[in-house]
Order: C-alpha cells, then sequence, then structure tokens
C-alpha cells in the first residue's frame, strides 16, 4: 500500500491510501469533536483546513471497555470522546458513472464496536460490486443513547437522541461529499446489523433521516432497543443518580461514565434480563413516534427494505461465560412475562423445556418476532423482502453456536474468502461457505443499485409472508413457523 490518492470535500482536502483495487480514505472528521461544551449537544459542522489532511489511518473509537476495541493480536483500536469520523473505500478506477453507495452501521448494544474492526473493512464489497462503501463511527452509552435532557439547563443545554443525531449527520456528509469519490447521492443504501440494524429501522422513522438514503437493510434489527421517553427518561435519572448527580455528568471521565452505565445495566437486568439501557427514544421530538407505529402509518420512509435474521440469534449470547444453562424461568424472564403469562407463548415451542427451545425463544423475542412486525408494517407501503439465515459452517456447529447472531456478517463481507474462511471451513465446508458468500453479496449490492435483490426473492406481505433462508441451497418459504408467530401476536396483544 502507498499512500496516494486525494480528494476534496466540503471541510478540505484529504490524502488516502492507494491499495491497488481501491483507495481507502479514514478517519475522516464529518462533525467536531464532541468535547467540552459539545459534550451533550448534537453534532456540529466540521471546521474547515489548510492544506492537506492525512486520512490513511482510523480514529479513534468511541469510549467503550477496552475489551471491545480489538481489532488485531494484542492490537487495540484507542478510544477517545473525539471519534465522530467516517471512512470511505471506491475502486481505484475512475466512475464513467456515479457508482452507488452503501453506508454500514455497525452494532454493538449502542454501548461498544467501531468502524475500525478488521471485519468491516468493505474492500470485498467494493471490488466486486463497484459500489462506494462507508462505514461510520458514533457516539456510544451513556454519551450517545441515553436520555439525559431532563437535566438541561439554560446554561448547560442537553439534546437528546446523541447517537441517532450523529449518524443522521454522517449520511448528511454523504449527501454532501460522496459524488468526490465517485459515488451517487441519488442512490445511497443504509445498511446495519443488531444495534446496527436497530439504527436502520429507527432511520426510517426519523424525519431528519428523509431523503439521505433510498434503500435499507436491517440485519438481525433489535427494535425493542428503541423505547419510549418514560422509560428513557427514567434510565437516565437513575445513571446520574449513579454519577453523583447532574453536577458530574460534564467533570466525570468517560472510563468514569462507562462504569455508571455498567452499573445501571447491572442492576436493570436484575430487574430483566437482557435489558439494554442505551437506545434511540421516542422523544416526541427528533424521533417523534415508535418506528412500528410511524412506518404501519405510511409516515415512515417508504424506500425498499431488506429485513431478517439468523435461526439460532440467542446462542452467542446464552453461551457465553458465566451464563450457565438456559431455563425456561430465565426465558420467561428475558421476555418480561409471568408463569401464566409466559405458558401459552412457550407451548408454541417443540421440544420445550429443551435447551434449542429457550434459546428460539429468547432469539425470536428481541430480534424475529419484532422484525417481523416492522416487515409487515412497511410491506404495506414499500418493497419490503424478509429472510432468515441458517447457514453454519461445521465449525460453528460443533461448537454448539449454528447460525448464531452477527454470523451472516462473515458472508455479507467476504470473510470466507479469507484467511479467517480456512478457519472456519477447517471441516470441509469452505467452498459451500463462499457460495453463501457469493449469493449473499450479489443480493445486497444489487439491491443497492437497483432496489431488488439479485435471485428469485420474492416480496414480503402479510399474507403469503415470503422468507428467503439462506443456506447451502437457498430456498423460499411461506409463513415459517406460523404457530409460533401467532404466539408472540397474541403475547404482544395481551401486553399492550
Amino acid at each position: 500500500m502507498t499512500e496516494g490518492p486525494r480528494v476534496r470535500i466540503d471541510s478540505g482536502e484529504i490524502s488516502g491510501r492507494d491499495q491497488k483495487t481501491v483507495h481507502a480514505y479514514r478517519g475522516i472528521p464529518y462533525a467536531q469533536p464532541p468535547v467540552g461544551p459539545l459534550r451533550y449537544r448534537a453534532p456540529q459542522p466540521v471546521e474547515p483546513w489548510a492544506g492537506v489532511r492525512s486520512a490513511t489511518e482510523f480514529s479513534a473509537a468511541a469510549p467503550q471497555n477496552k475489551k471491545y476495541t480489538l481489532v488485531g493480536f494484542r492490537e487495540y483500536q484507542p478510544t477517545s470522546e473525539d471519534s465522530l469520523t467516517l471512512n470511505v473505500v471506491a475502486p481505484a478506477r475512475e466512475a464513467t458513472t456515479p457508482r452507488p453507495v452503501m453506508v454500514f452501521i455497525h452494532g454493538g448494544a449502542y454501548l461498544m464496536g467501531s468502524s475500525a474492526t478488521p471485519l468491516y473493512y468493505g474492500n470485498s464489497l467494493v471490488e466486486r460490486g463497484d459500489i462506494v462503501y462507508v462505514s461510520i463511527n458514533y457516539r456510544l452509552g451513556a454519551l450517545g443513547y441515553l436520555d439525559l435532557t431532563e437535566f438541561s439547563t439554560a446554561e448547560r443545554p442537553i439534546d437528546g437522541n446523541l447517537g441517532l443525531r450523529d449518524q443522521v449527520a454522517a449520511l448528511e456528509w454523504v449527501h454532501r461529499n460522496i459524488a468526490a469519490f465517485g459515488g451517487d447521492p441519488g442512490n445511497v443504501t443504509v445498511f446495519g446489523e443488531s444495534a446496527g440494524g436497530n439504527a436502520v429501522t429507527t432511520l426510517l422513522a426519523t424525519p431528519a433521516a428523509r431523503g439521505l438514503f433510498h434503500r435499507a437493510i436491517a440485519q438481525s434489527s433489535a427494535p425493542g432497543l428503541t423505547v419510549d421517553a418514560v422509560t428513557a427518561r427514567g434510565w437516565g435519572k437513575r445513571f446520574v443518580e449513579i454519577v453523583g448527580g447532574p453536577e458530574h455528568i460534564d467533570t466525570a471521565t468517560s472510563e468514569e461514565l462507562g462504569r455508571a452505565g455498567n452499573r445501571l445495566m447491572g442492576e436493570l437486568n436484575r430487574e430483566q434480563l437482557g435489558v439494554v439501557p442505551f437506545g434511540p427514544t421516542v422523544d416526541g421530538d427528533y424521533l417523534p413516534e415508535d418506528p412500528e407505529v410511524a412506518i404501519a402509518a405510511g409516515r415512515g420512509a417508504q424506500v425498499p427494505l431488506i429485513i431478517g435474521t439468523n435461526r439460532t440469534e440467542a446462542t452467542l449470547f446464552t453461551k457465553m461465560p458465566g451464563m450457565g444453562r438456559p431455563s425456561a424461568e430465565r426465558a420467561a424472564h428475558t421476555v418480561g412475562a409471568t408463569t401464566e403469562g409466559f405458558a401459552p407463548l412457550a407451548a408454541a415451542y417443540p421440544g420445550f423445556p429443551d435447551v434449542a427451545s429457550l434459546n428460539r425463544i429468547i432469539g425470536d423475542y428481541m430480534f424475529w418476532a419484532p422484525s417481523l412486525r416492522i416487515a409487515q408494517a412497511h410491506a404495506k407501503h414499500a418493497p419490503t423482502y424478509f429472510y432468515r439465515y441458517d447457514f453454519s459452517p461445521k465449525t460453528l456447529d460443533l461448537l454448539g453456536y449454528g447460525a448464531t447472531h452477527a454470523s451472516e456478517l462473515m458472508a455479507v463481507f467476504g470473510v470466507y474468502h479469507g484467511t479467517t474462511g480456512w478457519v472456519l471451513g477447517a471441516l470441509g465446508d469452505r467452498r459451500i461457505a463462499m457460495r453463501v458468500s457469493d449469493g449473499m453479496q450479489r443480493d445486497w449490492i444489487t439491491f443497492a443499485r437497483t432496489g431488488r435483490p439479485a435471485g428469485e426473492w420474492p416480496t414480503y406481505n402479510g399474507t403469503s409472508r415470503a422468507t428467503l433462508v439462506i443456506d447451502d441451497r437457498n430456498r423460499i418459504v411461506y409463513d415459517p413457523s406460523p404457530e409460533i408467530r401467532r404466539a408472540w401476536d397474541a403475547f404482544e396483544a395481551a401486553r399492550r
């Protein structure tokens, strides 16, 4: 790799890396550092610079526990509150026509993650699809996803939904600047996984994001991370009490705020397992309505949508050290149900209460059931495609994970074609894995280009419920697990 390519954007000139087939530009600021008086404020425009700014290295990740910033063998990405940057990868060859743009939002429960994670580099998508790829950082944890607006004063204003505002600011940057990289600002696909998938389904209902993207892909979205204002403000109040009072939210270091956030999450999980107190807030202002409500009413962005989940989402979490064997009591606690309320739901799962059924219940609660509701709501107004990712290399099966949470990212980002693919395919199914990856990349890229996947994939609707099952051989299944779907509908209706 050699330094070389230069691009002029609205804040100045940058110099990136020539990686032969692609040009990579890293650590580009899309907003001022949110430090000092800007710590709890909406992102502000970048101050222009003179000369040429180096864009050859990733910037710091948002503040988080160090163990989540591993980017290589014993190598960790630095963290800093000065982290509002993005990265662009574009084909090295000149564009004859503007290229489709794919903007990736990383996951991590809104408390961890970074665009510097090697999995998210995006080179494979760019080389395969002749697209321009963008990955972004945004504020996490208490600094990005706690509602502290109750403690706002005239002297010290505090804005809400900071991480969501950061994502919109990044999309605004793309709209203004991506043409300089050969991208088409009129053809932008936003895609993300887990919390990043939640960001996508939330952006669909965010008025400030309207017109900034034209297609959307939500992988394993957790719509429940977006919460109502009363709940969010209650969590914010408890957090401030842990910190020691509102006078300390400015003076506390990011490490101290992180420890307070961990303590808050621990306390909440003793009340209900699986609660993550960080996420977008339906504040009636920046995010006026619950996304599901807004989308169903036609007040969301009516753009083509791919949405789906993985077959065994929950094994990633239930197999974590110290979690112990899943139990019916733990599953009921996770979904927030009484014993009486849980019984009809559990009865819909074959084999209950074996471990597989308990994992399925937890994963369906967090990802599948709410994603189905989003798909059904969106399908009334725009083309919607639903998938279930079933593929699992034998290595993950042997370890008991199966097609677990985030495993589809290895297919989307072409991991199976690289060195890691040899490890995961050690039991002889690497060629199958590469074929699955090729198909998934082809669908994602074609969708970004045209608004339709490449393969045979009917649109989803509330009658046929066509679902693409992604496996060693893809297949279309109509209304998979209807009894379980109806049980979740009844469960949710009883809770309202």
